[in-house]
C-alpha cells in the first residue's frame, strides 16, 4: 500500500518520484525538464528502461489515458526485445508529471509529446504504444513524426465516432459539466470506476497505485480536463485536432498492432471496426476475456507485443518464409457445376423425412442466390455469417456466399448463444444470413450486418425480424432471379471462410482459409478416400455435409441434434443411409457409440443398408478398438478409418481399423501415417514442457506435433499472438497435440500441450495413462492430470465407474466415499468429493508405471460439444487440486 507520506507528498502539483509500488522498479523513473511552447520549462515524469541510450537505437514510446498514468506500462519494460529503449511519460497534469495552470487541449498534448520525446533526443525508429485516449495524441505524435515511425501498437482506443452509433454511455454521464466536477475532480469516483473494469479485478494494491498520484481535487484535475476535452459535437475547440488525425491515419501504409478487449464498456466493437478500416497493415489479437484496461486484464500483452516488435522489420531487410507449394485448382464449386451437367436429375442432397434436390436445382438455387446477394450489396471479400441449421438453405446459403465473393462466416452452435456471440462479434461481419430463429438469435447476440432471410418465415417472423433493422429475404425454392449483374472471378489466393473451432482446447478460434486452401483439402479428402461421382455419403457430422456438393458426391444429414452427437442411433443413420442409398458414413466417435449401442433395435431393412457401406470415417477425438470392431461387424463391408487433424488442417493422418491392430498398444492414440502432401515433424520438448532443438523426424521424440501441408489455414483471424505462436517455425502449423512418431512413420498422440504434467520425474503425457487406467475392471473413462508447481507436480487420476456396473465388486462398492456419488449431470464444480478406496486406488497405480498421488472418482469428465469425446482436463486439474485441499 502507498505510505501517507507519499500521500501528502503527491498533493502539490510538483513532479515528482513516485513512491515504492507493486511491480515498478525505482530504477526507471527519472524526472525531465523540458522547455514548453510558452518558454517556461515543464516538470515530467518518466519511466524509461535506457536513459543513455545511443542515437539510432529503437524506441518504444508508450503513451497512457485517463485516469491512469505510466504505471499501466510497467510489466513493458523488463519485457521489451533486447536493445530496445521502452520511454513511458506522464502526460502533464496527470499521474507524478507536473502539474498546469490551465487546461491542455488535444493539440496542446499532441505538442507538449514532441516536446518531450525532443528532450529526450529520440530521432527514431519509434513504434508507440498507446491506450485509451493517449490513442488519439500518439497517434497525433506519430503524424508529425512520420520519418522515425516503423509501427503502431493500439489498445482500446478510439479516433472517430461512427455515425451509426452513440458515444459511450459512462464518458456520455461524465462529460455533463456538473457530474464531471464531481465525479472526476472533487472525487476520486471516476478514477475508482476506471480500475474497477478490469476483470478479473484489480489487486488492491495495483487500485491503489493508480490512485497514489491523485490525492486531492488539485491532483485530480487534469481528470477532469480530459473528459472536457472530448469533441462530441463538430463546435467543440478540439474537434478540428481529431478530425485531423483520424483522417491523417486513414490509408497510412504503416505496420499496426491492435490489442483488444472485447468486453470493453467504453470502446465497444464499432471503434475497432472503424480502426482496421482506417489502418489497413493493422494485425489484430482479441483478448476474450479482457475489458478496458486490457495491460492489466491481459496477462500476455507485454511479451505478445515484445514478439510482434521481434518480427518488426524495422530496416526492411526481413527475410520471408518459404511458401508452401500450391496446386491451381478450379473453383471450389466447379464440381457442383459438372454434376449440375451430367447427372441433372440425380440428387445432389436428401433430407431424410422431407424433399430432396437434384444437382440441376441445386446449381440454379446457387447462382440465383449469389446474384441476390451481390444485387443487395454483398461484395467481394466481405464477411457474411451463417446462422441456418443443417439443411439445403445452409448448402445454397455456403455456395452462394462463395458465388458471391463473400467470406463465410461458420461457427458451431455447441458453443452456446453466449459463445457464439463471443466469436461472430469479433469476426467482423457485413452480413448475416439465417433461417427466422437464426436471425432472431443474431438480434440477440448483438451481430453486425445486414440480415438475410433463408428459408421460410411467418409474417409474425417477418415483421419482427424487418423491425431489427431492414431484412432482405433470399430466393425461395422455385424462385427465379432476372437481369442479374455477373458475378464476381474467385481466384485460389482470395479469402474464403472463418471456421471457428469447437473451444473444446480453449476459447473457441477464427481460422481463416483461402480458395486455393479448401481446394486443396477438398483434392485430398478425394484421393485418399478414393473418392467418386458414384458414392453418396451420410455426414453425422453437419460441417462434412456440406462438402459434398465441392466434392461431387452426394449427401445426407440424419436426423441429429447437431448439438449432441450421440443422440445419432443405428435407426437414424440406417434411414439417413436408406435415403440416399450411401455408401460412405461420417460420424463422431460419440455418435458411433451410441449407433453400436442401439443397434439391436434395427430393422432387416436398416440392417441391410449398412450392410452396403463401403467406408466409414470418423474424427474428432479417438476411437477406442473395441468400438470400432463393434462397427466392423455392424457395417461388414466397410473400410474402418479413423483421420487425425483439426480445424486448422484436416486430414493430417489417417489409420484404418486392420492397421490399428497391426500398431497394438504404445504410449498413446496412433493415429496412422501423414496422408500425401502433409509433412509431420516433432518439436522436442524438455522437463518443463518448454522447447527445445529443432524439429524432428525421428522416431522416439516426444513433442508437440507441427504440420506442415497445403490445406493448412493460412491464419487465425483476429488472434495475430495465437497466430504467432502456431506458426513461428515458418511454413508450419504447431497443433498444440503432443506425441511422437515410431519406427514406421506412425503418429501417436499422446495429450495437448497445456495437460502435460511436469512431475519431478520428468514429463508425462496423459493419454497413455488413461488408456490403460480405463483398461481395469469397471472404468469406462479416465482423465489424469498434475496437481501443484510447475516441475514438481503430483499425478492424479480422476475415473468414471461403468455404470452398467454396480454389484458388490464394482467401483460404488469399493469406494471410501466422503459424499454421495455424484450425478452425471451436473457439473465438476458442483460435484461432492468421492476418494477412491484402497482396492481401486491399487488396480489405478498397478495400471500404470508412474506414480500416482491419488484417485477420485467422479461419474463424468466434462467433454467439448461438438464430438463429446474431448475431456476438458484444465477443469478436472482444477476441480481435483480443490478436493486435495478440501476445498470441495
Amino acid at each position: 500500500m502507498v505510505s501517507p507520506e507519499w500521500v501528502s507528498t503527491a498533493r502539490t502539483g510538483q513532479a515528482q518520484l513516485p513512491p515504492p509500488l507493486p511491480g515498478l522498479d525505482p530504477a526507471w523513473s527519472r524526472i525531465v525538464e523540458v522547455p514548453g511552447a510558452d518558454g517556461r520549462p515543464r516538470r515530467w515524469h518518466v519511466l524509461d528502461s535506457a536513459p543513455e541510450a545511443s542515437p539510432g537505437q529503437p524506441t518504444l514510446l508508450c503513451l497512457h489515458g485517463n485516469p491512469t498514468w505510466s504505471y499501466l506500462w510497467r510489466r513493458m519494460l523488463p519485457a521489451a526485445p533486447a536493445g530496445w529503449r521502452v520511454v513511458a511519460p506522464d502526460q502533464l497534469g496527470m499521474g507524478y508529471s507536473e502539474r498546469l495552470d490551465a487546461p491542455s487541449a488535444l493539440a496542446d498534448r499532441v505538442r507538449q509529446l514532441g516536446e518531450l520525446t525532443a528532450a529526450l533526443r529520440i530521432t527514431g525508429p519509434v513504434v508507440t504504444l498507446a491506450h485509451d485516449w493517449g490513442g488519439i495524441i500518439s497517434l497525433g505524435w506519430a503524424l508529425e513524426h512520420r520519418e522515425q515511425v516503423r509501427g503502431i501498437v493500439l489498445t482500446n482506443t478510439a479516433v472517430h465516432q461512427p455515425a451509426d452509433s452513440r458515444p459511450p454511455a459512462l464518458i456520455r454521464l461524465a462529460h455533463l459539466p456538473g457530474v464531471r466536477e464531481l465525479v472526476c475532480v472533487r472525487t476520486p469516483v471516476f478514477l475508482r470506476g476506471a480500475t474497477a473494469l478490469s476483470w478479473p479485478p484489480l489487486h488492491r494494491g495495483v487500485r491503489a497505485a493508480f490512485a497514489a498520484p491523485y490525492a486531492g481535487a488539485a491532483r485530480r484535475r487534469a481528470i477532469g480536463e480530459f473528459v472536457a476535452d472530448i469533441p462530441f459535437v463538430a463546435d467543440h475547440p478540439s474537434h478540428p485536432a481529431l478530425q485531423a488525425i483520424s483522417t491523417g491515419i486513414a490509408g497510412w501504409q504503416v505496420p499496426a498492432l491492435l490489442l483488444w478487449g472485447p468486453r470493453d464498456p467504453v470502446f465497444g466493437e464499432q471503434y475497432l471496426r472503424d480502426l482496421r478500416t482506417r489502418l489497413p497493415l493493422a494485425d489484430l489479437h482479441r483478448y476474450p476475456a479482457a475489458s478496458h484496461l486490457l495491460p492489466e486484464d491481459a496477462s500476455r500483452y507485454a511479451e505478445d507485443v515484445a514478439d510482434w516488435l521481434g518480427a518488426l522489420d524495422i530496416a526492411g531487410l526481413a527475410d520471408q518464409p518459404p511458401p508452401v507449394p500450391r496446386t491451381e485448382s478450379a473453383p471450389v464449386w466447379q464440381r457442383l457445376v459438372e454434376r449440375a451437367a451430367s447427372t441433372p436429375d440425380q440428387t445432389a442432397i436428401a433430407e431424410v423425412g422431407g424433399a430432396g434436390i437434384s444437382w440441376a436445382e441445386l446449381d440454379r438455387r446457387v447462382r440465383d442466390t449469389a446474384a441476390a446477394l451481390v444485387a443487395g450489396g454483398v461484395a467481394p471479400g466481405q464477411r457474411v455469417a451463417l446462422l441456418v441449421p443443417p439443411s439445403i438453405e445452409l448448402t445454397v446459403a455456403l455456395y452462394a456466399g462463395w458465388r458471391a465473393g463473400a467470406v463465410v462466416v461458420v461457427a458451431d452452435k455447441g458453443l452456446g448463444l453466449r459463445g457464439m456471440g463471443r466469436a461472430l462479434r469479433g469476426a467482423a461481419l457485413d452480413h448475416v444470413i439465417g433461417s427466422a430463429q437464426g436471425l432472431a438469435a443474431a438480434a440477440a447476440m448483438r451481430l453486425p450486418g445486414r440480415r438475410w432471410l433463408a428459408g421460410p418465415a411467418t409474417g409474425a417472423h417477418r415483421l419482427a425480424l424487418g423491425g431489427l433493422g431492414g431484412l432482405v429475404e433470399l430466393p425461395a425454392a422455385g424462385t427465379r432471379v432476372v437481369g442479374t449483374r455477373p458475378l464476381p472471378v474467385v481466384a485460389g489466393a482470395d479469402p474464403a471462410a472463418v471456421v471457428f473451432t469447437s473451444g473444446a482446447t480453449g476459447p473457441a478460434k477464427g481460422v481463416f482459409y483461402l480458395h486455393h486452401q479448401v481446394q486443396a483439402q477438398l483434392r485430398v479428402v478425394r484421393e485418399v478416400y478414393r473418392l467418386t461421382e458414384g458414392d453418396r455419403i451420410v455426414a453425422g457430422f453437419a460441417p462434412f455435409a456440406l462438402l459434398g456438393p465441392a466434392l461431387g458426391v452426394g449427401s445426407a444429414v440424419p436426423a441429429i441434434d447437431v448439438t449432441r452427437p450421440a443422440t445419432l442411433t443405428a435407426a437414424a443413420l440406417a434411414d439417413a443411409v436408406l435415403a440416399i442409398d450411401a455408401s460412405v458414413v461420417f460420424a463422431s466417435p460419440a455418435a458411433l457409440r451410441t449407433v453400436a449401442g442401439t443397434a439391436g433395435s434395427l430393422r432387416p431393412g436398416q440392417r441391410s443398408a449398412l450392410g452396403r457401406v463401403r467406408l466409414l470415417m470418423s474424427a474428432g477425438a479417438p476411437v477406442a478398438l473395441p468400438l470400432l470392431r463393434q462397427l466392423a461387424a455392424l457395417l461388414p463391408a466397410a473400410e474402418l478409418h479413423t483421420p487425425y487433424g483439426m480445424t486448422e488442417v484436416l486430414p493430417v493422418t489417417d489409420v484404418s481399423l486392420p492397421e490399428l491392430e497391426r500398431a497394438g498398444t504404445g504410449d498413446g492414440v496412433c493415429v496412422g501415417r501423414p496422408v500425401a502432401g502433409v509433412e509431420i515433424e516433432i518439436a522436442a520438448l524438455d522437463e518443463l514442457g518448454q522447447d527445445v532443438g529443432k524439429r524432428s523426424a525421428e522416431p522416439g521424440v516426444v513433442g508437440e506435433i507441427c504440420v506442415r501441408a497445403e490445406h493448412a489455414k493460412h491464419r487465425y483471424d483476429a488472434l495475430w499472438a495465437t497466430e504467432r505462436a502456431s506458426s513461428r517455425d515458418a511454413g508450419w502449423h504447431r497443433t498444440g497435440d503432443v506425441g511422437q512418431l515410431d519406427a514406421d512413420g506412425r503418429l501417436w498422440v499422446q495429450g495437448r500441450r497445456q495437460h502435460l504434467i511436469t512431475a519431478a520425474g520428468g514429463l508425462v503425457t496423459p493419454v497413455g495413462l488413461e488408456q490403460r487406467i480405463t483398461g481395469v475392471d469397471g472404468i469406462a473413462a479416465a482423465a489424469v492430470v498434475g496437481v501443484g508447481p510447475a516441475g514438481t507436480q503430483q499425478i492424479v487420476a480422476v475415473v468414471v465407474p461403468a455404470r452398467s456396473r454396480r454389484g458388490a465388486g464394482s467401483i460404488p462398492g469399493r469406494l471410501a466415499v466422503l459424499g454421495r456419488l455424484p450425478v452425471p449431470s451436473r457439473p465438476l464444480s458442483r460435484r461432492r468429493a468421492v476418494v477412491a478406496g484402497i482396492e481401486l486406488a491399487d488396480a489405478v497405480r498397478a495400471a500404470v508405471d508412474v506414480p500416482v498421488a491419488a484417485v477420485l472418482v467422479a461419474a463424468a469428465l466434462p467433454v467439448d460439444i461438438r464430438h463429446a469425446a474431448k475431456v476438458d482436463r484444465s477443469a478436472v486439474a482444477s476441480w481435483a487440486e480443490k478436493v486435495l485441499a478440501g476445498r470441495a
